[in-house]
């Protein structure tokens, strides 16, 4: 499969796992406690597959810049999580970065 459409699943798995981690309320609801571990698995696992493709430092700043701005969309949307627009410019600023990063290119040795 394309590595870029697993890092996708992956990132999507994660940005789920993290949103059940808050709905778990400290792991003291089985359903979202059981979609965190079950979510975190299938990303670490997806993430694996992806870096024998693809490098490092690409991966990593696409799995944490949209990761980060996804969940953050998350907690805006569902959780009703107000953000200073300090905090939207640092998002921004993370899409940005990767973008800036994926446009660039990188070699992998």
């Amino acid at each position: 499969m394309n590595a870029s459409l697993l890092l996708g699943i992956a990132i999507l798995s994660e940005v789920i796992a993290t949103s059940a981690l808050r709905a778990s309320d400290g792991f003291t609801r089985p359903l979202p406690s059981a979609v965190v571990v079950v979510g975190y698995g299938l990303a670490f696992y997806l993430m694996a597959q992806v870096l024998r493709t693809l490098p490092l430092g690409l991966t990593y700043a696409v799995w944490s810049g949209v990761g980060t701005a996804l969940t953050a969309a998350v907690g805006w949307l569902h959780f009703r999580d107000t953000f200073h627009p300090a905090a939207l410019g640092g998002i921004a600023l993370i899409v940005v970065g990767v973008a800036v990063l994926n446009a660039a290119g990188s070699a992998r040795h």
